[in-house]
């Protein structure tokens, strides 16, 4: 096995992407690869985005939303977070044995004097709180094995990224598991840096060994910038891909009434609109309703279109900006 140091790289649509590339790049070979990201939260293959974050509060804070290959629940990463991946050949038998990958990494925080155990289908535990999510995902006879260690993440932020308005969406999407989490520096005698816990579990897997490497060339990077601009720094892969839904909002609103917002998204793009409440308009609200069916579902296209839709004219007293939280 070799173990990929891809550097001080904290951007997550790359360090995905370096995880597909290394999926792709040799077939007999094994790899190792550690990552820490900056702010995100990173959803699975058929999940619905909207349905797992509170899009405004993520917007708001910079936190990056991203897909990724593997099917499972949503997690949320940052700088406190260590991201693992066993990349391998896939012998036929080793998809959903999570213990396979998971045991090293259990014994590592053994060793640190964390009584961690793999719980469930593929979650490692201490007692009943949730320390590390894992997934995997199967291609070509290759097979990625991929976790999350939550070392010193900030709990108050995750549980506000992680936190959507689930009374307003109804998909048939694979739904996140709300689990009880901490961090692992809970259950250590002293603090640990990301870098030390990195160092630590690389001694653990190699027993003792120096790791061999593989180094990234720059037709590596090319490539791999190449797979992040294409899919995880692309709206379509990471929101446009969720499966269809609808949404719903209501509102009682000082001066106007009562609005009634009911979306049907599929493939991203609103597929129908219907608005309903007690206000009033000069102009039939249906037109309104047939100005917004074809658009994608992303706050910047609707806040372009809205500049341009008298949006008063159909319902009296409601600003862009009001009408635009609505959608």
């Amino acid at each position: 096995m070799l173990y990929v140091d891809q550097g001080p790289l904290h951007v997550p649509a790359l360090n995905l992407a370096i995880e597909e590339y290394l999926l792709r790049l040799d077939p007999e070979e094994d790899y190792l690869l550690f990552y820490n990201n900056d702010p995100s939260v990173i959803i699975g293959r058929h999940q619905n985005a909207w349905e797992e974050i509170d899009e405004a509060f993520c917007r708001k804070e910079g936190i990056h939303v991203v897909r990724r290959l593997s099917g499972g629940g949503a997690v949320y990463t940052d700088r406190g977070n260590l991201s693992f991946s066993f990349i391998t050949k896939d012998d036929g038998q080793s998809f959903m044995n999570f213990r396979k990958f998971t045991e090293p990494v259990v014994e590592a925080l053994r060793a640190l004097g964390v009584p961690a155990a793999l719980t469930g289908r593929n979650d490692i535990q201490v007692g009943d709180r949730k320390i590390s999510g894992n997934a995997q995902y199967a291609s070509g006879g290759r097979l990625m094995t991929h976790g999350t260690l939550l070392l010193s993440v900030d709990l108050d932020r995750m549980a506000k990224a992680l936190k959507p308005r689930s009374e307003k969406f109804q998909s048939k999407s694979t739904k996140s598991v709300r689990a009880r989490v901490a961090n692992i520096q809970e259950f250590l005698p002293e603090p640990l840096s990301v870098e030390a816990f990195r160092q630590h579990l690389l001694r653990h897997i190699f027993k003792g060994a120096r790791p061999p490497t593989y180094e990234l060339t720059p037709k590596d990077w090319e490539a791999i910038q190449r797979i992040a601009r294409e899919r995880y720094d692309n709206w379509e892969w990471n929101f446009g891909r969720s499966p269809a839904f609808n949404t719903q909002t209501v509102r009682r609103l000082e001066g106007v009434g009562t609005v009634d917002v009911r979306l049907w998204v599929e493939d991203g793009v609103i597929r129908s609109c219907a608005i309903y409440g007690d206000f009033f308009g000069e102009r039939p609200v249906e037109e309104l309703a047939r100005l917004l069916t074809g658009l994608p579902y992303r706050r910047e296209d609707l806040a372009q279109a809205l500049k341009e839709i008298p949006i008063q004219a159909y319902i009296a007293g409601l600003d862009q900006d009001t009408f635009l939280e609505l959608l």
